[in-house]
């Protein structure tokens, strides 16, 4: 049975650290109906809260607060670094959880971990699991399909907004704006197909997972590893206590 382990900072929500210590989670565009989607998988989340005695007490507040009946089991909930495949073998490891008491844990093999970060999701799949970069690819990788770096080309009459409503409706999830007619952006390829189909040009690169760097136009250097977070979200952050944990 497939479990799905979500990052939380720049991947589920940005996150904002209120003047009494609390936090406030605001999800990222697509996230809630990627949730819904996935209403009858079971969901965990895996994410690093930071230094502090009440930090994941006040992390998993947030989280409930902001994603109301989403995240029930309190098995698949792991706080804690990323710095290590740990964290991804203990999560494999209680997915038998509560709701199915005596049954066996999910092999890593049928768990997701969805994330921003490279490294993070290069040591879930030293664990096992399959990754995603983006919610939005969350079914792609269920269904073991890839991601890659892609660049969209606009045609005459085409602009932002165009792309913007026919990107939010398939798998694909422009990253910057490199000109008027060409767009960064992570596609699988049936979002690339989709955009075709609306008339835009999609040239599919490397695949996301393979490589670690991101493919820009070719009069431009290419960016650094990490260049995409920036572009998809900022840092894996619940302010800068978390962004030194990582």
């Amino acid at each position: 049975m497939t479990v799905l382990f979500f990052d939380i900072g720049a991947t589920l929500a940005d996150v904002r650290v209120e003047a009494d210590g609390s936090l406030t989670l605001v999800p990222r565009p697509r996230v809630l109906a990627v949730l819904d989607e996935f209403r009858d998988t079971r969901k965990g989340v895996i994410s690093n809260p930071g230094p502090g005695e009440d930090a994941a007490e006040r992390a998993f507040s947030a989280l409930q607060m902001t994603f109301p009946g989403r995240f029930t089991d309190d098995a698949l909930v792991h706080w804690g670094s990323k710095g290590s495949r740990e964290i991804f073998d203990e999560a494999v490891a209680g997915t038998a959880g509560e709701e199915s008491p005596g049954s066996p844990p999910s092999a890593a093999g049928e768990c997701v971990f969805v994330g921003e970060d490279p490294q993070e999701r290069a040591f879930a799949r030293e664990a096992g699991l399959r990754t995603a970069p983006h919610p939005v690819f969350t079914r792609a990788a269920v269904e073991n399909r890839p991601v890659f770096w892609a660049r969209i080309e606009l045609s005459e009459g085409q602009g932002l907004t165009d792309l913007e409503a026919a990107a939010n409706g398939t798998e694909v999830v422009p990253l910057h704006i490199a000109s008027a007619r060409l767009v960064p952006a992570m596609a699988s390829t049936a979002g690339a197909t989709a955009l075709e189909q609306a008339g835009f040009t999609v040239d599919l690169r490397h695949s996301v997972e393979e490589a670690d760097t991101l493919p820009l136009p070719d009069d431009r250097p290419v960016a650094p590893a990490g260049a995409h977070e920036a572009a998809v979200g900022g840092l894996d952050t619940f302010g800068p206590s978390w962004a030194s944990a990582g």
